[in-house]
């Protein structure tokens, strides 16, 4: 397959600019892979779907404000976009014509930040604060990221808050895992009295995950994104596959920490075989987590591991999320849901509508 195969037309009124005012009344495309069939319903219908011994599994990942505006001390204005933290006091950033050794400061601050290493436009800032206080800082004078086709007149306060999960807790993302958007705690209640269990897990969404597919699709790097997961939820979620309970994750990002964990178990072998890009650091264990890196890029034909059921958004054309989609969906099926989605009407991208997909 070719990256352009995975193309298609988008008329732009269709890009969602804020999110429905309420979460879970957003609109819910249902898949059926086996039987190849689309349907339509709202999202808090969800619970129509669900049984009971299903696995839900959450990215529990908390955006964090890593836009800031700063000045040069000669005057000039300049904005950076934290996309990972390197140590206590210093971040990997990308900006406009920064230069070694200068120093920013930052608007509405004391805090400053020296450029200590800067190669193609990746910038490595360190801050005159670190640890919590200099978290507490970025959090007082940052911006959401919102992705660059989001123009709303939000304040920042309420995209703050809507461009997050209600069950985020651990910080460190600069783009939410949007399939999580549309879950209210009110649903994630009945969901859960259903008797479907819910476990999280953590995968810290770098901008890696959007970057777009310049070469070959065989070719392409993902950047590293950091995971963590505790040790007795992964054996619940494995046991239970064992046992034949669906796993249903929630986002892509859930699935390539589940999907990197599992062939992370293979070995070296029939790993070279896999049609995925896949080089995971040595798994880490500590107090009951387990964590790493993981640059996972899953795309046609991939054989899944773990998951049986995906709810997810409506993605980019040519974006690694809708070859992951396409990859369990089917190419042929998912073509057939956007052209639908397009024709009625549904919203795309992160603020947009949401789609489940199962057998």
């Amino acid at each position: 397959m070719k990256i352009d195969d995975f193309f298609y037309q988008l008329p732009k009124e269709l890009i969602a600019q804020k999110p429905t005012s309420s979460r879970d009344h957003s609109r819910l495309m249902v898949v059926n892979r086996s039987k190849k069939t689309t349907n339509n319903h709202t999202f808090y219908e969800l619970l129509d779907f669900l049984k009971k011994g299903d696995i839900l599994v959450l990215n529990d990942s908390k955006v964090f404000p890593a836009r800031l505006f700063g000045v040069r001390r000669n005057g000039g204005k300049t904005e950076v976009l934290l996309t990972k933290k390197i140590d206590q006091n210093t971040f990997e950033v990308i900006g406009k014509k920064l230069k070694e050794r200068e120093i920013i400061i930052f608007s509405g601050s004391k805090l400053t930040a020296e450029v200590v290493f800067h190669q193609d436009k990746i910038s490595h800032l360190r801050f005159n604060r670190s640890g919590d206080r200099l978290i507490s800082e970025i959090f007082k004078i940052g911006e959401t990221p919102l992705p660059p086709y989001i123009k709303n007149e939000l304040s920042e306060a309420e995209n703050r808050s809507r461009y997050q999960t209600v069950y985020a807790k651990n910080s460190g993302s600069v783009a939410a895992p949007t399939a999580g958007l549309h879950f209210t705690d009110g649903l994630l209640s009945k969901i859960k009295e259903s008797g479907v269990e819910i476990l999280s897990l953590t995968l810290h969404v770098g901008l890696g995950t959007f970057a777009p597919i310049e070469k070959e699709i065989e070719d392409h790097q993902m950047h590293a994104e950091y995971y963590q997961i505790e040790e007795d939820v992964y054996e619940k979620i494995i046991k239970a596959k064992k046992s034949g309970r669906r796993i249903i994750a929630v986002g892509t990002t859930t699935t390539r920490v589940l999907e990197a964990l599992a062939l992370s178990q293979i070995d070296t072998e029939n790993k070279s075989r896999l049609k995925s890009n896949l080089n995971i650091k040595p798994v880490k264990q500590f107090d009951n987590l387990i964590s790493g890196w993981t640059n996972i890029f899953i795309y046609p034909p991939y054989e899944f591991k773990i998951i049986d059921a995906l709810i997810t958004n409506f993605h980019l054309p040519k974006s690694t999320l809708l070859l992951l989609v396409s990859a369990f969906t089917g190419k042929e099926l998912i073509d057939k849901a956007y052209k639908e989605a397009i024709v009625k009407r549904y919203r795309f991208f992160s603020y947009g509508d949401a789609m489940l997909i199962f057998s």
